[in-house]
């Protein structure tokens, strides 16, 4: 099952309130915002992920995608644009 990031009633980003250790079953509560990277929709995640994979290549995703260089290249400034939005 995967970690739901946005509400599922109105869209807004969740928060984590509680988390549990695997091991002793200690559990602790709080109001704790999530990281900034699992506050991007998955495919957002994804590209950055590539990315990473692709050793910062955009030219090489674009290959993979079979998209052009400026396609991969707007994709990659639109998310650091809303990276950058979050961050404020």
């Amino acid at each position: 099952m995967k970690l739901p990031f946005f509400c599922p009633s109105c869209e807004s980003t969740l928060r984590v309130s509680q988390m549990t250790c695997g091991s002793c079953s200690t559990v602790v509560n709080g109001d704790y915002d999530l990281p900034l990277y699992l506050k991007l929709n998955r495919d957002e995640q994804d590209f950055i992920l590539e990315f990473f994979l692709n050793s910062g290549s955009i030219k090489e995703m674009a290959k993979q995608a079979e998209l052009s260089y400026p396609t991969m290249r707007n994709k990659m400034d639109d998310l650091i644009e809303k990276i950058k939005n979050l961050k404020s």
